[in-house]
């Protein structure tokens, strides 16, 4: 693959292999994206499939499928190990399309009742931000939901050592800007001292392609 950004190639490489390994789908961890997506697809009208921008291995993915287990699932990696790992993974029985590309390259092939991308905004380049949108707005049927840090203003934040490499900022007010046929349907905050399901600290929004009534 070819790359358009240094924050592509950060992540193909070495340190999205050690990502992986950071990520390690553990008991606890399964847990609270569990409880964290229970919030999420409880307002919606119930999907039937989704696809996840940035899936690394997929535990989010699988959270989804054990909250609703006939849901079709995709997702696109830009890390090979992650990609084959996903591919590899008998939790999906390999039902899952997995597309080993960059979110910059991937051409949206057909729309998913939701289009899901979590902890990946914040990591990609700023000026490629309204093509990702596009994405996303495209892949959607129904549903668009964004599950990142916010901040009301841009900002850049050092992130493990590493300059630009994580922004913070309203993507889904930019979001919601851009499109004005989308309509919020709910948000939340997920507190990394949650008693019984903590999370990094992150902001969700679902949103929705207005003239789809649930």
């Amino acid at each position: 693959m070819e790359f358009k950004t240094e924050q592509e190639v950060f992540w193909s490489g070495e340190f999205g292999n050690q990502y992986i390994e950071r990520n390690e789908c553990t008991k606890e961890l399964m847990a609270s994206a569990v409880g964290f997506f229970a919030k999420i697809l409880g307002r919606t009208g119930g999907i039937k499939s989704v696809i996840e921008f940035g899936s690394n291995i997929g535990n989010n993915l699988k959270a989804i499928k054990m909250l609703q287990p006939d849901v079709q699932a995709a997702a696109i990696e830009i890390n090979h190990q992650a990609a084959e790992h996903l591919r590899a993974d008998k939790f999906f029985d390999s039902r899952l399309e997995v597309f080993e590309a960059s979110i910059l390259e991937y051409k949206p092939v057909k729309t998913y009742d939701m289009a899901l991308i979590s902890g990946v905004l914040i990591h990609i380049n700023p000026d490629e931000l309204q093509y990702v949108y596009e994405k996303l707005y495209a892949s959607s049927g129904k549903y668009i939901c964004i599950s990142e840090y916010y901040n009301p203003v841009p900002i850049e934040v050092s992130y493990r050592g590493h300059e630009g490499r994580l922004f913070k900022r309203d993507f889904a007010g930019e979001f919601l800007d851009r499109y004005p046929d989308c309509q919020l349907v709910d948000y939340g905050f997920q507190y990394h001292r949650d008693y019984c399901f903590p999370k990094d600290d992150v902001t969700w929004f679902l949103l929705e392609k207005r003239g789809y009534g649930r």
